[in-house]
């Protein structure tokens, strides 16, 4: 810009657009240049960012295809590897987070509370869960966190995740009749640390040889815990007629009701009756079972209780 004085202005020196015209021109072709490429550069990055996308979903796919093989091949650790890699690839591809969760639960080793079986089974759970962010109603991990705390012997946390499984499918057989397990467990332990200082064994019939105090203890701890296994117990053989596991635990279940009837000598042998009822529907069930797999391996006819022909 001229820098003015009184009487006139004085044009500042230098080499300006001013002293060369034809510089304008230069420089606005090189911006015009510029801006022709810039979108043709973006729109490479674009076309390339969705082409390794593509190809690592491909790998990705590739990779569960792998791990599927290995898992049944029971080569579990390799499975491992090959949905670890797939989930690295794509992080959207659901099935990768479930399958690694699975193959990882199928390294743990049910009843075992060492440091490796403990973090193995975390890492499993950990996995799940990220799969029920994305997807909370998934029942598959909500069945798998449940069933990993059960084998690590964490059974508060393995009966609340029963019951969230249960809040989407209330006729889950299974998830009830875990529940029923669970409680029965809890309170045969109660138990047994309740009557073996006092030099006594568990008898199945009430155990009527307890202290009144002990005996109050029982009833105290235990009596809201088999009211609850009886109730998800019948619910799993309501909705799976022939569990002959669910009528077993009914049976123990009702063996531990006979232990929080505290004097009354009636309830108890009541009880006692109603367990041995089921201990008997269990064992006739368990045979009908058996005799329906055998006819089914052996291809044979099913006949229903009227005698027709399945």
């Amino acid at each position: 810009m001229a820098e003015c004085g009184d009487s006139h202005c004085i044009q500042p020196r230098g080499n300006t657009r001013r002293d060369n015209p034809g510089d304008d021109s230069k420089e606005k072709d090189k911006n015009m240049n510029r801006l022709v490429r810039l979108p043709v550069l973006t729109a490479a990055l674009v076309a390339l960012m969705f082409s390794l996308t593509g190809c690592n979903q491909l790998r990705a796919r590739d990779q569960l295809n792998k791990g599927v093989a290995a898992y049944k091949a029971g080569k579990f650790e390799e499975a491992i590897r090959h949905f670890q890699d797939a989930s690295t690839l794509d992080p959207k591809l659901p099935a990768a987070k479930e399958y690694l969760a699975t193959a990882l639960a199928q390294n743990v080793v049910p009843g075992l509370t060492t440091p490796d079986n403990l973090k193995t089974a975390q890492q499993a759970i950990d996995t799940f869960q990220e799969v029920l962010v994305k997807h909370p109603d998934d029942i598959n991990s909500l069945k798998g966190i449940a069933s990993l705390y059960f084998n690590t012997k964490k059974l508060p946390e393995a009966k609340e995740w029963q019951k969230k499984v249960l809040a989407l499918d209330p006729k889950d057989p299974e998830a009830a009749y875990t529940v029923g397990v669970i409680n029965w467990t809890t309170a045969h332990e109660n138990l047994l640390k309740a009557i073996t200082p006092l030099g006594l064994n568990d008898d199945g019939a009430g155990n009527a040889k307890m202290t009144k105090p002990v005996c109050a203890q029982i009833q105290q701890q235990n009596a809201a815990l088999v009211e609850e296994g009886i109730k998800y117990l019948s619910q799993a053989i309501e909705n799976r007629p022939g569990y002959d596991d669910a009528m077993s635990y009914l049976n123990l279940t009702y063996r531990r009701k006979a232990d929080v009837d505290c004097g009354n000598d009636a309830a108890r042998k009541e009880d006692v009756a109603k367990a041995n009822e089921w201990s008997q529907k269990a064992m006739g069930t368990r045979k009908e079972n058996e005799a329906k797999k055998e006819n089914k391996n052996a291809g044979g006819i099913e006949m229903d209780s009227n005698g027709n022909m399945k």
